[in-house]
């Protein structure tokens, strides 16, 4: 019998995560037993400052991270969008469940879409890659940063903002929908890197623990997250930059679909790649070259160095 401890962040939403990767474990290894091991990460701590200026990559997985390699916790389980490209060495990301909705959803102070608001409607989130595509798109909004749990962001509506925009996949996972009046289609706004993607993060040397989270794996959704992962780490961007990416199968052809703007939307580098599904990794390597080449380089650049850490 094999007891695992799952390191989890203390959100609702994150707590819902490591609870149904703990009742997986259960269903496909009668007579496991699992707990949960609840952590306090940095992004947790810091509400009161906008993600991109507390600066740093791992906001929401070092603490996490450490649980693991220090021997506190078996697994951890995270939201992939919020996973740095590089992980502590002697981890990794072993499994990745089937995909969630990927796409973005907005509640708004009229209960109509985002065309229904004033002019000078302001806009909550707290994700740079939604700020610049809503700037673009809706040039008279006002993008405004909102903290805290999916429950706290939701409940600003009508208070501080006209509008807020959250992932789709937390929404759905909490049991939210009712509460939110639309989605945003991908065609017009790209979701953040593996949004809607959970990961499930061992250590290297775990053979047992490696074989049962083995079994956790979607193909589709591990081949989708290779290619969208990949786009984002050969930009070297990190969690709180504007960097969007979706990635699609049809039959064996693999679609990706990327983006880096500038916060104020004025520039939008947006380009799309297909390719063997076995060629994942590649093509977001090429992707990402693409649009590094038009002009990338010079958005992020400047933006790491306004943030501090360039």
């Amino acid at each position: 019998m094999v007891h695992i401890r799952i390191a989890t962040r203390k959100s609702p939403l994150a707590l819902w995560q490591a609870e149904w990767v703990s009742a997986e474990l259960k269903r496909l290894f009668p007579g496991t037993t699992t707990e949960l091991v609840k952590i306090v990460t940095k992004g947790d701590k810091i509400l009161d400052v906008p993600l991109a200026k507390v600066g740093g990559k791992g906001l929401f997985t070092k603490e996490i991270d450490e649980a693991l390699l220090d021997g506190r916790a078996d697994i951890a389980v995270h939201s992939m969008k919020d996973v740095p490209t590089e992980l502590p060495a002697g981890t990794s990301i072993r499994a990745h469940p089937k995909r969630e909705d990927p796409r973005d959803i907005y509640a708004t102070v009229t209960g109509g879409d985002l065309d229904s608001l004033p002019e000078d409607a302001t806009i909550g989130t707290s994700s740079l890659r939604r700020i610049a595509q809503i700037n673009a798109k809706y040039p008279k909004f006002k993008c405004v940063s909102i903290r805290g749990n999916i429950q706290t962001r939701r409940n600003k509506l009508g208070t501080e903002v006209d509008a807020v925009i959250l992932a789709a996949a937390g929404i759905k996972r909490m049991g939210m929908e009712d509460q939110m009046h639309g989605y945003l289609d991908t065609a017009d706004v790209l979701p953040a890197v593996a949004q809607g993607t959970l990961g499930i993060q061992t250590k290297d040397d775990n053979n047992e623990i490696n074989r049962m989270v083995d079994a956790l794996n979607d193909p589709e959704t591990v081949v989708r997250t290779q290619a969208e992962r990949a786009f984002l780490a050969h930009l070297e961007g990190g969690c709180q930059v504007p960097i969007g990416a979706y990635a699609t199968l049809d039959g064996d052809t693999l679609h990706l679909d990327g983006l880096v703007g500038s916060v104020d939307g004025k520039t939008l580098i947006r380009r799309q790649v297909s390719g063997s599904k076995n060629d994942a990794k590649d093509l977001g390597i090429q992707l990402a070259d693409t649009i590094l080449d038009l002009g990338a380089r010079e958005i992020l650049q400047a933006l790491y160095e306004s943030q501090g850490h360039g």
